[in-house]
């Protein structure tokens, strides 16, 4: 797969967080990687991380527009190969015509 294939893929893919009790994010801040929000590629990642909570799920592509600027998300962070994903990052590309 080309690195623009792979972008268009993971756009599509469907991530899993624990929903706060007002509209947004619950972001944690970390001195070595700024602030986060935790994502996860399933509910049991999340269950595994978080217990029994509320969730809500989005695609990477509309959380690359939610999230607040300089808030990057990690994306399973208990899993075997937990990556931030660099809302900032993605949001470049895309508007380089990297569809």
């Amino acid at each position: 797969m080309s690195e623009q294939e792979k972008r268009a893929a993971l756009r599509k893919a469907r991530l899993y967080f624990q929903r706060p009790e007002n509209p947004g994010f619950l972001v944690s801040e970390t001195e070595e990687a700024g602030p986060l929000v935790p994502v996860f590629t399933s509910l049991e990642g999340l269950a595994r991380f978080a217990g029994a909570c509320g969730w809500a799920s989005t695609t990477v592509e509309d959380l690359v527009e939610l999230l607040p600027e300089g808030v990057r998300a990690l994306v399973d962070p208990w899993g075997e190969r937990p990556f931030l994903l660099d809302a900032e990052a993605l949001r470049a590309a895309n508007s380089g015509g990297a569809e």
